[in-house]
């Protein structure tokens, strides 16, 4: 049977959820979820929180990488923007790149050596492959200050433990 959207966050949010079923779909529509019920910091922070819950649950906390969880966010928030009133299917259905895992989203936005730096797995870093990547995701967070507040808070705190 499948989840509903709420089900599955719920799911996420308590742990509950198996560990092999939060595939990148799940993470792309959980992500939807978040940015279509709070503001992008709120909802940045929301999944932050939560991924990092459910890695450490599931022992897998050292996997959690802060630059792709807020790019992936930010591509999501981009694309919502002309697509808010659809359904988690249409939405999926419009957008197949957020979910290509060869060259995903983010490889075409970033270098291999910017990922895999300690720097880009415990703080947010903009991207460095594409500028336009970059200049679309910083407008984002520019009309978002609490977005950007969050997003570098978060960021700061990571970095410091």
């Amino acid at each position: 049977m499948a989840l509903t959207d709420e089900q599955l966050v719920c799911a996420f949010e308590s742990v509950t959820l198996a560990a092999p079923a939060f595939d990148q779909v799940a993470h792309v529509r959980v992500g939807w979820w978040y940015l279509r019920h709070y503001p992008l910091g709120a909802a940045i922070d929301r999944f932050r929180t939560g991924i990092r819950r459910f890695a450490e649950a599931n022992g897998a906390g050292r996997k959690y990488h802060e630059t792709i969880t807020v790019a992936y966010m930010l591509a999501i928030a981009e694309r919502l923007a002309d697509a808010r009133a659809l359904d988690w299917p249409a939405f999926a259905v419009r957008h197949p790149e957020l979910f290509q895992r060869t060259p995903s989203l983010v490889d075409r936005c970033y270098s291999k050596a910017v990922l895999d730096s300690d720097r880009a797995r415990a703080t947010f870093v903009m991207p460095d492959l594409r500028d336009d990547c970059a200049s679309r995701w910083a407008r984002l967070l520019s009309r978002a200050p609490e977005a950007l507040c969050a997003t570098l808070n978060a960021s700061v705190h990571t970095a410091a433990h």
